[in-house]
């Protein structure tokens, strides 16, 4: 089976679009038309619908998903043992991370691996840390620098690297701005802005609040940690959110027997082999933190 075409097949079924998926692996338009076209022969099946611009998968295209992510993820498995044994800590690595920890979190340890290694494509991408789990998970990139997972994911290692507790905080003229101590109940009969459902920020935040969380009044939802900020500070709702973004268009609400604690750090394949370059990276961040 064609590898090239089984690349074809899975840019395709992640972007939707055959012209979109040609870009994504750098390829033109009727070379990936012709890989699908020899694969579908190969395969005496039909991999794709085409109903106008759109494309869909046809049974037998689900059907191949998770085995074409698994020969490539096995291939480019074989090629980082490989490299491995040279020593060599070169080409490219796959990094996922969140805006914050991007921000506020990583840039000693990025400056110091592009000094050590300038040889290295670093190909870093910014998403919530629920997407960068999945996309280490299904081979997409080489390991996470992210919130870490409330509970356990599949196949995957998380290793903590900075313990970032949250404090209740509101706006300089919101009604609780004053109050020395303040208890749940008081707190969840006033909005509050979180981030995004199914978030693991957010379900730290509701499991801290225990039953009271049925009475939480949710105004606006965002997974940008300081949108979340800038809205707490003009009024608009109490948030939870880490050290590193208070300052003095904040306060801070002590609410009783309410502690809020989670941990960034490094999400990683726990059967795929690391690159020298991703080992390196993780050296470096644990140096730095």
């Amino acid at each position: 089976m064609d590898i090239s075409a089984l690349r074809a097949f899975l840019a395709i079924a992640e972007t939707g679009s055959f012209s979109r998926a040609a870009d994504t692996i750098f390829v033109t338009q009727p070379a990936i038309s012709k890989r699908i076209a020899g694969l579908e022969d190969e395969l005496g099946a039909r991999l794709f619908d085409r109903i106008g611009r759109r494309v869909q998968l046809t049974p037998v295209g689900q059907a191949l998903i998770n085995p074409a992510r698994a020969i490539l993820n096995d291939i480019e498995d074989a090629k980082r043992r490989v490299a491995n044994l040279s020593g060599e800590i070169g080409d490219r690595l796959g990094l996922g991370t969140s805006h914050h920890i991007g921000l506020h979190r990583l840039p000693p340890a990025l400056k110091r691996f592009h000094q050590d290694y300038p040889g290295v494509h670093l190909d870093l991408r910014f998403m919530d840390s629920e997407t960068a789990c999945r996309a280490v998970e299904q081979g997409e990139l080489e390991l996470a620098i992210v919130t870490l997972p409330t509970a356990p994911l599949g196949p995957l290692n998380a290793a903590p690297v900075w313990d970032d507790p949250l404090e209740i905080v509101v706006g300089n003229t919101h009604p609780l701005a004053q109050a020395r101590r303040v208890d749940a109940d008081a707190l969840v009969r006033h909005p509050a802005v979180l981030p995004g459902t199914g978030t693991f920020t957010r379900e730290l935040i509701l499991a801290a609040l225990g039953s009271r969380r049925e009475q939480l009044r949710v105004g606006m939802s965002t997974n940008y940690l300081e949108v979340l900020k800038m809205l707490v500070a003009i009024g608009l709702g109490w948030s939870a959110l880490p050290h590193t973004l208070i300052d003095d268009e904040l306060k801070v609400v002590h609410i009783k027997s309410i502690k809020i604690r989670r941990e960034l750090g490094i999400v990683t394949h726990s059967s795929r082999t690391l690159s020298n370059a991703a080992q390196a990276m993780i050296r470096i961040v644990n140096a730095t933190k």
